[in-house]
């Protein structure tokens, strides 16, 4: 939204002087660099959110950091980038968390160093489920929407099947090698094996115990890879069902087990890489990130050619945001296995935190090639699109993720912001209206929804959603900002006072509600005030157009023609080609007494705008004043000539008569 221009002719004693408010934050791609920057950090700030909300710790704190690093004294970021934080913190470091991943780290082939007894860890989820309720409601609602935000179940399950179409074939092959004695000892474990992962689905884990006890007893001896292929399978087994009951007393137990008998295989036949993969899941499910980046890597390096490797890999591997190393990781994957979505998926994704746009819009692009209803990947699209200044692709991008998920509100939102960015505010208002209609309560939309009514000039509209988006987030400067600006639309100068005081005392750093301050006090005859905000202002952007445009308004008004001339000089300097803003100078320099550069910037003005009338009559008084009645004869006559109607005709005339 362009710049409002308020006193755009305000008679002074000495002259004119105009001072600017800024408009309605647009929500990205407006007219000027200044909404749209601010736009794009407002979109950032959603998005990570978003993340956060689902868990995704690692791309929220490098979006911020990004955020933070191009605009340091962004409050909202400061305060977004600790709560990701604590958030995080709290995750990862619960008490009985982190005894569990003390045991877990201490993980070795030698069964002494295993994971604590299945007693610790049953009471270890006993006193887990005494934690304060809200703790552990937040907790899992992150996680729960984590795994949706990424259809993890779906890729788990993937995974899952994969992994055990590889056991099926390694066991086939085993047995190929056997004598025949020895393939019915080898197919009666097998067919055990089989019955405990069964009743592990069925979440009989004292049967599956039991079976598996009876798989211990029949193992054939000397026959040490079987025996850890085995484990190695129960190992995966119990670790599914610890999958299923992670804050229970039995998944507990299950993990301790998995964990147990991942590791005896791994000892028994250190070639293999399926209980390293074991330890590796559960070392990141109980986000001891480090030890499972590790086992990762082993298992990769035992079976290269297995994408699933990889693919975990790069996930934990961007968890701990080493974000080379999961590139890598992700563009393994895609080589080996083309047609796994995630992998191309993942692959934008780091591509993105390593600020490889054009890469990651590419690698999204192979997902939905593979995957067309892949909504997730669609939306991604989106979002690089209008990062981009692509309002019209990113619109069709998030259209397509809606049509595969119509209950996408980040992309519902999303679309409505890049439906304001490319100026089409009726679709942008159904857009919020319909996001609104899911989520009423949610602070973003509802500013969103503020703004756009605010461009279609709805203001008393616009004036109801800023006050919920303030309700909702009192902490935000941007919102109470908006809320001022709609107060203003509609005559409330006081609340509009109100609400810009409260977006300044909010963000430090904010220019835009103390240049309106500005503004405002000065239209009630009140510069002191007006300068105190303007002063505040002048040292947060000290080059400003606005800032200075204003000040060098407030000084005519206090008739401090030296700093009125400083602060106008200033203004020029960032838009040069202002007329009004050279009429405003020109009076500030004869006010001063510098009547020769009064007449310079006179004259500029009239290069800039030949009809300004005003300018022409006082170009004229000044050459009177410098002692040069033929140029003033001049200026006058063609003033007159030329507008015959000027509202100082009389006092033309007798100057004209008196030269």
């Amino acid at each position: 939204m362009t710049a409002i221009i308020a006193g755009g002719a305000l008679l002074l004693a000495a002259g004119v002087f105009i001072c600017i408010k800024w408009g309605a934050p647009a929500m990205s791609g407006g007219a000027s660099a200044r909404t749209r920057e601010l736009a794009r950090q407002e979109n950032t700030l959603k998005l990570a959110e978003d993340y956060l909300a689902a868990g995704e710790y690692g791309r929220a704190l490098d979006l911020l950091e990004r955020l933070l690093i191009e605009a340091p004294d962004n409050a909202a970021a400061r305060e977004l980038h600790e709560r990701a934080l604590r958030e995080q913190r709290s995750v990862s470091e619960s008490e009985e968390m982190d005894r569990l991943l003390e045991a877990l780290s201490r993980l070795a082939p030698d069964q002494n160093l295993a994971l604590q007894s299945a007693e610790q860890l049953a009471r270890l989820a006993a006193e887990t489920e005494e934690r304060p309720a809200a703790q552990r409601t937040a907790q899992r609602q992150a996680e729960e929407e984590r795994l949706a935000a990424h259809q993890r179940e779906a890729e788990e399950e993937r995974l899952r099947l994969a992994a055990e179409a590889a056991r099926r074939k390694a066991e086939e092959e085993e047995l190929a090698k056997a004598s025949r004695a020895l393939q019915e000892q080898m197919r009666a474990v097998n067919d055990l094996v089989s019955r405990g992962e069964a009743q592990l689905d069925s979440n009989d884990l004292a049967g599956a115990n039991e079976t598996f006890g009876e798989v211990r007893a029949k193992m054939p001896p000397e026959e040490s890879r079987f025996e850890a292929q085995k484990l190695a399978d129960m190992a995966d087994a119990y670790y599914e069902f610890f999958v299923r009951h992670s804050d229970s007393g039995d998944g507990a137990d299950a993990a301790k087990r998995s964990a147990d008998l991942a590791s005896e295989a791994a000892a028994k036949d250190p070639r293999q890489a399926l209980p390293r993969y074991t330890l590796g899941k559960l070392s990141r499910d109980l986000r001891q990130t480090d030890k499972a980046v590790a086992e990762f890597k082993e298992a990769v390096r035992l079976e290269p050619a297995n994408h699933l490797y990889s693919y975990e890999l790069g996930r934990t591997s961007f968890t701990a945001r080493r974000y080379t190393e999961a590139r890598e990781a992700f563009e393994t994957v895609v080589r080996l296995n083309s047609r796994f979505e995630p992998g191309w998926y993942n692959l934008g994704g780091t591509l993105r935190a390593l600020n490889r746009q054009d890469e990651a819009l590419n690698a999204y692009r192979e997902a939905i090639a593979v995957k067309a209803d892949y909504a997730l990947a669609h939306r991604e699209v989106g979002r690089i699109l209008f990062a981009g200044g692509d309002a019209k692709g990113a619109i069709d991008a998030f259209n397509t993720a809606l049509k595969y998920n119509s209950g996408d509100l980040s992309s519902l939102r999303e679309l409505g912001a890049a439906q304001n960015a490319a100026g089409d505010y009726a679709a942008a208002e159904a857009s919020f209206a319909r996001a609104l209609q899911a989520a009423p309560s949610d602070a973003q939309t509802n500013y969103n929804m503020a703004v756009v009514k605010l461009s279609m000039h709805k203001n008393t509209e616009a004036l109801d959603f800023a006050r919920r988006a303030v309700e909702k987030n009192p902490s935000s400067a941007v919102y109470a900002y908006t809320l001022g600006l709609a107060a203003e639309s509609l005559g409330g100068t006081d609340a509009a006072i109100s609400a810009y005081r409260n977006a300044a005392s909010l963000d430090p750093k904010y220019l835009r509600p103390r240049i309106n301050l500005g503004s405002l006090y000065l239209s009630r005859d009140m510069p002191e005030d007006a300068l105190h905000y303007l002063n505040e202002a002048f040292r947060i952007g000290p080059a400003n157009f606005e800032v200075n445009n204003n000040m060098g308004a407030v000084y005519a008004k206090l008739e401090n023609w030296t700093s009125s001339v400083d602060h106008y000089e200033r203004a020029l300097a960032a838009e040069a080609s202002h007329p009004t803003l050279h009429l405003n100078l020109a009076r500030a320099y004869a006010g001063a007494g510098e009547l020769a550069k009064a007449q310079n910037a006179y004259q500029a003005v009239l290069r800039l705008a030949p009809d300004n009338w005003d300018a022409l009559f006082e170009l004229g008084k000044t050459c009177v004043s410098l002692g040069r009645p033929d140029e003033a004869k001049k200026y006058l006559q063609d003033l007159l000539m030329r507008n015959a109607s000027y509202t100082g005709k009389v006092d033309a005339e007798r100057i004209l008569s008196s030269l």
